[in-house]
């Protein structure tokens, strides 16, 4: 699929999860046929993998006590215990699958039978900073950010004449990261290291998706850390243009996805990046602001821009899209995004209605029935994917234009041309607001005239026959109910 349909699992809690099914202990070697059966048959392309790599004592103690003075853990799992806690996934102690997921030998198992049902295998990749249990902590201290001296949100390494201050890691907008060690990349030592992780990581599966990518560009990280001292020469070039190259020399079609924000996204694509998260996006559906939305994807943003972006309604960092949307509203916003081209996110638990954002240090999560309605939902909605243009062909966004004078609901519409095939086209159809709308729609697809089409909705029970000079001549014309989620499949009829 050129168009990449992506489900993330939080690794720790399903497995659990599953051992408890099943009685016993099950490692990532134990996952049957029939649950990635599953998947495939879904229309997921790619399974994301959340949190599989080991993690340290240190973290441990450090997720322990983040649980202990967030209320979040107790709302999640009320009587929660400690072997419920595990370290943050996001505090790597070394690029080697956990033992209590079977290693790496299990992983390699399973990503096997991902690739006999034709999917592809992503893991984390967390460029800025380790867990305070990495090695590297005192093998190699000298590619930490440091200082000679103790300051705000540092920590103590060695002791005596061997004592290093090293920084925490940060994101500059927000207190550090208390169980992580901050790497330095004006340190052309780290860079080297960081690359050889990133090739390592990528001979275990079929892409990454890296943690915070933006923290690394030179501009942003020389301001964020200049009052820490460095003495080497700054490399002109990004590290990540460097590390990309490098993958794709060994692994050409390895997969790079940045989790990226701040308006630095564009500069990540152009450094190599297949796919950047596209936190506008997600923002403007959830502020429920239907004008900033078309805004963003018509005016603001670049075909290649949207093509190359992550497109998602929820992620583990994300509140619940349940939570967040009434169930008609929900059906439409994840349409749109998975209509459009790009990388298609669902995060586990969203075709189900789960509403508990879990946080990430959480062993288990709570049990919780699935919501009938947004089951129904993506049923309907994957189903009607499968066997469509969407995500396999070329995509055109088109632009509506009004019905008639003074009808601004044309405005609230998102539309999206699909076609792999002469003579057969997909459109998809949102209506973003909690009213009718009506619009005209340009079709840009050759000899549309010479047939008249049958229209059929994929996802429903409507039938159209249209004449193909019409639509040439003045577009199709479309009047849908408050946030309809339509998709038609237009074949020659008549």
């Amino acid at each position: 699929m050129r168009f990449p349909l992506l489900y993330e699992i939080n690794t720790r809690c399903w497995l659990r999860e599953l051992s408890a099914a099943a009685g016993k202990p099950l490692t990532l070697a134990d996952v049957s046929p029939a649950q990635i059966s599953e998947w495939s048959e879904l229309g997921f392309t790619h399974i994301w993998l959340m949190g599989v790599w080991r993690t340290g004592p240190k973290g441990l103690a450090a997720a322990l006590h983040e649980a202990k003075r967030n209320p979040t853990f107790t709302a999640t799992i009320p009587g929660w215990r400690e072997e419920d806690i595990a370290a943050s996934p996001y505090a790597v102690a070394e690029y080697v699958v956990a033992d209590e997921l079977g290693g790496n030998s299990a992983l390699a198992a399973f990503r096997e039978k991902l690739s006999a049902a034709g999917l592809k295998l992503v893991l984390d990749f967390v460029p800025n900073h380790t867990g305070l249990d990495h090695p590297w902590l005192r093998e190699r201290p000298e590619l930490f950010v440091q200082s000679p001296r103790q300051v705000n949100e540092t920590f103590k390494v060695g002791e005596g004449a061997d004592a290093r201050w090293i920084a925490h890691g940060k994101d500059p907008n927000f207190p550090a990261w208390q169980d992580t060690a901050q790497l330095d990349y004006r340190n052309p030592a780290t860079r080297q290291a960081m690359t050889s992780q990133l090739l390592m990581i990528a001979g275990q599966c079929d892409g990454v998706r890296c943690d915070m990518a933006m923290l690394m560009l030179n501009d942003l990280f020389v301001r964020h850390w200049a009052r820490f001292p460095f003495t080497h020469a700054l490399s002109e070039r990004e590290f990540w243009s460097e590390a990309i190259a490098a993958v794709w020399r060994d692994f050409p079609e390895f997969l790079m996805i940045s989790e990226s924000y701040w308006g630095m996204e564009s500069c990540l694509q152009t450094l190599g990046f297949d796919f950047t998260y596209d936190k506008i996006l997600y923002d403007e559906l959830v502020y429920h602001d239907p004008s900033s939305v078309t805004r963003h994807l018509y005016e603001e943003s670049s075909a290649a821009f949207v093509e190359n972006s992550v497109h998602f309604i929820e992620n583990h960092d994300e509140r619940r899209a349940a939570t967040v949307f009434v169930p008609e509203e929900h059906r439409a916003a994840a349409l749109l995004v998975l209509g459009l081209p790009g990388l298609r996110l669902i995060h586990e638990g969203q075709l189900t209605g789960a509403r508990a954002k879990i946080p990430v240090q959480l062993r288990r999560r709570p049990v919780e029935p699935s919501d009938a309605k947004i089951t129904a939902i993506y049923e309907r909605l994957l189903h009607g994917l499968r066997g469509s243009a969407v995500g396999e062909g070329r995509a055109r966004l088109l632009r509506p234009r009004a019905a008639w004078p003074d009808n601004q609901t044309w405005r609230n519409f998102v539309i999206v041309q699909w076609q792999t095939v002469p003579d057969e086209f997909d459109l998809v159809v949102v209506n973003l607001v909690p009213h009718r709308g009506q619009c005209y729609v340009p079709l840009t697809i050759p000899n549309l005239a010479a047939h008249h089409w049958s229209m059929r909705d994929r996802m429903g029970t409507e039938r159209y026959l249209r004449v193909g000079s019409d639509l040439e001549r003045q577009g199709l014309y479309l009047d849908v109910p408050p946030y309809a989620a339509q998709l038609f499949h237009f074949t020659p009829g008549g």
